[in-house]
């Protein structure tokens, strides 16, 4: 199997990659988590508890009635950050899903704010989440990277991931995120090429 291409039986599961509770919900490093939110409220659905997988799971479709129709599971790791990979790995074994249709959603710092970038494998370019999901099933997953930017003059990487996004940038958060859930249903449903040359921007 090409696995650029949608596998034509097995689910996509799609992680949205950020951390637990109240006071991370609008951090930068959460961008992950507000994509999967947008994506349930697409389908129509509310996320469960995961038993023991330690996550929060939706399960449903995207894409029109017919071939193009995917059995997708939503979710998002409630492990924090740094630990994702074992709660995506369990999630991965239990619905049986090839690790080429593991979809991971991401802040992205080396990306200007709000620019997407669509792949598959490669390094996780510091990111612990990232970090966490190659150690627990290796690197060939797709991503869809949402760029955050670098943090200004000498702030330190995690106090500027770990803070929320600014007055300026919450101007543009919704479109981005709305931009962001488009891509994750296009590579799903139509394959990594057709929108790598949509969302690529």
């Amino acid at each position: 199997m090409d696995v650029t291409t949608p596998a034509s039986t097995a689910p996509w599961l799609v992680v949205g990659l950020g951390n637990p509770g109240p006071e991370y919900a609008m951090n930068r490093h959460n961008v992950g988590f507000m994509v999967a939110d947008l994506l349930a409220e697409r389908i129509g659905g509310k996320f469960k508890r995961a038993g023991k997988a330690q996550a929060q799971v939706l399960e449903g479709r995207i894409g029109p009635a017919g071939p193009a129709n995917r059995r997708v599971i939503l979710a998002k790791p409630m492990s924090y950050m740094n630990l994702s990979g074992g709660p995506v790995n369990a999630l991965k074994d239990f619905y049986k899903v090839p690790v080429a249709n593991v979809l991971a959603v991401h802040d992205e710092l080396d990306i200007d704010y709000g620019v997407l970038r669509l792949k598959l494998g490669g390094g996780d370019n510091g990111h612990n989440g990232l970090k966490s999901m190659t150690k627990a099933m290796g690197p060939d997953y797709h991503r869809v990277r949402f760029g955050i930017g670098r943090p200004p003059g000498r702030m330190q990487v995690a106090d500027f991931v770990l803070k929320d996004f600014s007055s300026a940038e919450r101007k543009e958060l919704d479109y981005f995120v709305d931009r962001a859930a488009d891509a994750v249903e296009c590579l799903v449903i139509e394959g990594l090429e057709r929108a790598q040359s949509t969302y690529n921007s």
